[in-house]
């Protein structure tokens, strides 16, 4: 058994893989000197005193924003390949996940090496290549990343299910995202030695994974402004429906030591969905949405690394000549139920049980709210179900083509 002395500030263990091939390094910060073993018989390091990691409400430190973080370096990371499809969609195409996810990828990548050639792109996988995750996380903490995008596309058993989502680091287990995170992380179960590749991840036991948070926790502040961008360019540019910003445990956003996002494209398993993400302009559109909250991240992050104040910039001509399309969906309803100024993790426990809370953003303000409501009338069922775990003050919204409609308008649209 071998210890050392950590210091505050950050530190980096460094062990081998099974096979001794290669070093996978696991970033952490602690803000008082602490202690940690190396045990021979287990491979592993243990933290002997967890007591002096801050974050406020959590037990963690976020990082701030210095000179050397600008956003030089992004690495895309199309989701599944080779043998591992993803999801197969309605089952009317012979493209399926890994194929819209490669593309939007390969387009993403394309227009920030046009318009911003100062930014170094790295995909994990440029063809139809199988790749395991823990893999896909140490090309971008090898390349010392300042931002990883992972592209996906969702599915669901309910085939009205729509609209687009984008996933941050999750530091609890929430029962309303977990299905997602089974999906995303199922792909393991492809590898040949997963046991030891993955030996500890547990997605439904978040302090399995507490050295891989250690580092991606302080960079959530980050990674949900990217994501809220993100939503925004769905939203108001691509004209698709905004399901928020989430939280989940998965394992690529775990595991890599700088801000990261996964993004869901759209629901396969939806026809008008599936029909949009399967086409050349439905790509493109998506690919451009990515792009420019790229750009506005950048920046933003350039400008306060330089200490400058942020001045607005004119788009550039990406897509100013394509045409907005017309979200498919009819105005839809949602119970706001709390506004802060701070994310708050959205697992039932911080709502009074509730499941399915999602956010958005309207300046510097969370809101959040119980989405996705066709009709007034389950709104107003789900208004009930918000008072009566405590939430005396939920009201009813409603959002049309991304924007937030009154919930008169909503109602005239319908008829």
């Amino acid at each position: 058994m071998r210890a050392c002395a950590l210091r505050k500030g950050s530190f980096t263990f460094v062990r081998p893989n099974k096979n001794g091939s290669k070093l996978v390094k696991i970033y952490a910060k602690v803000s008082k000197q602490t202690d940690a073993i190396y045990r021979p018989q287990t491979k592993r390091w243990t933290l002997l005193v967890l007591l002096g990691l801050i974050l406020p409400s959590l037990g963690f430190e976020h990082k701030r924003v210095e000179a050397d973080d600008k956003v030089n370096v992004v690495v895309i990371d199309a989701g599944h390949g080779g043998k591992d499809p993803g999801n197969v969609g309605t089952g009317r195409y012979r493209k399926k996940e890994k194929d819209v996810s490669l593309n939007v990828a390969l387009l993403l990548g394309k227009y920030i090496e046009e318009n911003l050639p100062d930014v170094k792109v790295i995909y994990t996988r440029d063809d139809d290549t199988f790749l395991e995750l823990h893999e896909r996380c140490n090309i971008a903490n090898e390349a010392g990343a300042d931002l990883f995008i992972s592209i996906h596309c969702n599915a669901a058993t309910a085939r009205s299910a729509y609209g687009t989502e984008t996933y941050v680091m999750g530091l609890t287990r929430e029962e309303a995202n977990l299905e997602v995170s089974r999906k995303e992380n199922s792909v393991i179960f492809l590898e040949d030695n997963y046991e030891e590749n993955y030996e500890g991840f547990d997605p439904n036991s978040p302090l399995s994974t507490i050295f891989g948070r250690l580092s991606q926790s302080a960079h959530l502040d980050q990674s949900v402004e990217y994501a809220s961008l993100v939503q925004d360019q769905f939203r108001e540019r691509v004209q698709r429906r905004d399901r928020g910003v989430k939280q989940s445990v998965l394992y690529v956003l775990d595991y890599t030591a700088m801000p990261s996002v996964l993004i869901e494209l759209g629901f396969l398993t939806n026809r008008n969905e599936e029909d949009f993400l399967l086409s050349e302009r439905g790509q493109e559109l998506m690919a451009s949405g990515i792009y420019r909250a790229f750009k506005d991240y950048k920046l933003h992050m350039d400008a306060i690394a330089d200490g400058l104040v942020i001045q607005e910039r004119p788009d550039s001509a990406l897509v100013e000549n394509q045409p907005e399309i017309e979200a498919p969906a009819p105005p839809h309803f949602a119970v706001q139920i709390m506004v802060s100024s701070n994310l708050v993790e959205q697992n039932p426990e911080n709502f009074g049980g509730l499941e399915g809370v999602s956010f958005y953003k309207e300046g510097r303000l969370y809101k959040y709210i119980l989405d996705g409501y066709s009709s007034k009338a389950d709104a107003l069922e789900a208004q009930a179900r918000a008072k009566a775990a405590g939430f005396n003050d939920a009201y009813l919204v409603a959002f049309h083509r991304g924007e937030k409609i009154s919930v008169g308008e909503a109602e005239r649209l319908l008829q």
